[in-house]
């Protein structure tokens, strides 16, 4: 794909073959501090939104992975309310992908083999923080970082239970690629049982 279009015809009927492509442009021509952040957004049982920034830590062509704690805003989001949204914006590309689906939490194996491969002090802060409560002061989350420094000593330290991965499994992909005065190129694929469909929407 090139940076002048969408070309239809020369579309792959995955979306993830097109997002590979994608992909790798972020990864090696556009320079960006951080091609993995991508926005995630849910909402609550009531309906009420919430986004952030999280970082694309895996895909395939089973979805897209990022890793939370399981009792963070986000987390309880996804609990009452599957249905997220994943957005990934590459400023220097001029192109973003939308993706719409449903997050699951990954099986425990996958979760704790990432976890064990994270630094040390990452590991401690994922033991230290009660993520998205309220904290009194930095210094009770620095205090509480050592002590389970201690605690621990050399040991391996293990997965917390309510920390680990999530997986959004797309139900719609769609690539935006800028254009002049604003005549953006947008694609969408829908998720049609085990194939996809096209849709070229207006920009």
């Amino acid at each position: 794909m090139s940076q002048t279009g969408i070309i239809e015809s020369k579309l792959p009927g995955d979306p993830l073959e097109l997002f590979r492509h994608w992909w790798a442009d972020a990864q090696d021509k556009s320079g960006m501090l951080e091609p993995t952040g991508m926005s995630l957004a849910t909402a609550d049982a009531q309906g009420r939104p919430s986004s952030r920034i999280v970082l694309l830590k895996h895909w395939d062509s089973r979805g897209f992975v990022f890793f939370s704690n399981y009792t963070s805003r986000k987390g309880r989001d996804i609990h009452d309310n599957p249905h997220v949204a994943l957005l990934f914006w590459w400023d220097k590309l001029r192109r973003q992908v939308r993706v719409g689906g449903k997050a699951q939490k990954l099986p425990e194996r996958e979760s704790d083999a990432y976890f064990a491969n994270r630094p040390r002090g990452s590991q401690l802060g994922a033991w230290a923080s009660q993520q998205s409560r309220p904290l009194d002061s930095r210094e009770t989350l620095q205090k509480r970082v050592e002590e389970l420094d201690r605690e621990f000593g050399s040991d391996p330290i293990p997965r917390p239970p309510h920390w680990g991965g999530y997986r959004v499994v797309p139900e719609e992909i769609e690539f935006w690629d800028d254009g002049e005065f604003r005549l953006h190129d947008r694609i969408c694929y829908f998720r049609d049982g085990e194939q996809w469909r096209t849709e070229r929407l207006y920009p």
